[in-house]
């Protein structure tokens, strides 16, 4: 997979409409992870550390209201934008649904192309230089379009592992990452390579991204790993 692709998990009991919605999300550029039950999407939220979640209400055993409750009570997951599908199209189904924390309420039956596009947009916010947009932080303009970063107005000169290493923070700063969840998200879930490439990219980023001076943005987290502010 590649490293910055950004991953889906679809929660949804019944093999075709999930197979469906996997073959759309992949068509539309995304990395899918399907559960066909609530536990089963409790454990691929652990394992694949999701972008974006689109959960079915109807789930045999744990309900996806239930589901949604676990992922928005976790301080690591409260964050993940959560889209929940719904036959239920009553007023009071819609509210409650939002109460528990879901980020979006979609009816079934529902139109793909805009169900993919109410995917982009929560993407749009929970990642966005996966969604091509300009970050900013202090001084510093990162384009995931265009693949460029300035710091006070010159360009910084950045290797790819680095742009992404950059993007990742840019997205949550003050958040720390420890060095596992920078390898998943920058160098890919199926790649093996040592937490300590980690620390010498990230050394590559500080140089770069003060070879026209300026202090040094990123922070080392000392047991933990780091942050950028």
């Amino acid at each position: 997979m590649a490293a910055d692709q950004p991953t889906v998990l679809v929660v949804e009991d019944e093999p075709a409409q999930r197979e469906v919605l996997r073959y759309n999300l992949e068509a539309e550029g995304f990395r899918v992870a399907a559960a066909g039950n609530g536990e089963e999407a409790l454990v691929l939220l652990e394992e694949e550390n999701p972008d974006v979640v689109v959960l079915d209400w109807m789930l045999p055993n744990l309900s996806g209201i239930e589901v949604c409750r676990q992922i928005k009570t976790r301080s690591d997951t409260r964050s993940l934008p959560v889209i929940m599908l719904s036959a239920r199209s009553e007023e009071v189904d819609r509210i409650r649904g939002l109460d528990t924390g879901a980020d979006d309420y979609v009816v079934k039956p529902y139109s793909l192309r805009e169900l993919m596009a109410r995917v982009k947009a929560q993407l749009r916010r929970a990642r966005p230089s996966a969604a091509g947009l300009r970050l900013e932080f202090e001084d510093i303009v990162l384009d995931s379009e265009t693949h460029r970063v300035t710091r006070d107005g010159q360009e910084l000169k950045l290797g790819p592992t680095e742009f992404r290493l950059l993007s990742t923070f840019m997205e949550k700063p003050g958040r720390v990452w420890s060095r596992e969840q920078l390898l998943d998200r920058v160098w890919g879930r199926d790649i093996y390579v040592d937490t300590r490439t980690v620390d010498v990219h990230i050394g590559r980023l500080r140089k770069a991204l003060g070879a026209h001076g300026g202090n040094d943005p990123l922070r080392t987290v000392r047991g933990a790993g780091y942050a950028l502010g």
